[in-house]
């Protein structure tokens, strides 16, 4: 039998119609034979975060149950991204403008560390733009390492480091209603 796992996947997107655009990557999660979009958090206005740009973020987070190995599952992300406008290349700078960014945040209570696949996401605690929607969605959930909540990881980022700046914001209707 094939083991059926519940995973969080971080988007965000800084380049073009970021709305849209994270959007149609949640669709296109979705129509994967081996993937099932459980639930999409709403989308999250943000500054960007150990960068240099005049671009901010619109991120969410989406909760997916698979039976994809989480190596499979991130190079499905990576197609997407790819399917989407986002360049990775060696050489580049990691933190740079994307069209289109998609993080494998937690593979059920999996944790792997090395050159591909870190899970779960080594800088997701750190991230009120990754932890705010992640709690809206999954405020129970409990991260594998520290063994607490989103809820409480969220609140504790809040008082810790009050700073970065995440505005909750909303879908275009037309996407909220299921239209194209």
């Amino acid at each position: 039998m094939v083991k059926e796992w519940t995973a969080c996947i971080g988007l965000g997107s800084n380049l073009g119609p970021s709305l849209l655009l994270l959007r149609s990557a949640w669709r296109q999660m979705g129509q994967h034979p081996a993937i099932e979009t459980v639930r999409l958090s709403s989308p999250y206005r943000s500054q960007p975060h150990d960068m240099e740009t005049e671009h901010w973020f619109v991120n969410a987070a989406g909760l997916i149950r698979t039976t994809l190995t989480a190596e499979a599952l991130l190079a499905h992300l990576h197609l997407i991204e790819e399917q989407h406008g986002r360049i990775r290349a060696p050489g580049l700078a990691a933190y740079r403008d994307r069209t289109l960014d998609l993080d494998l945040l937690l593979y059920g209570d999996l944790v792997a560390q090395g050159p591909i696949l870190t899970v779960p996401h080594p800088r997701m605690l750190e991230r009120r733009f990754v932890l705010a929607p992640l709690a809206e969605i999954a405020s129970g959930l409990v991260h594998p390492l520290t063994g607490r909540t989103m809820g409480s990881l969220l609140g504790m980022l809040e008082k810790t480091n009050p700073y970065q700046e995440v505005e909750k914001t909303v879908w275009p209707l037309a996407q909220c209603e299921g239209r194209p």
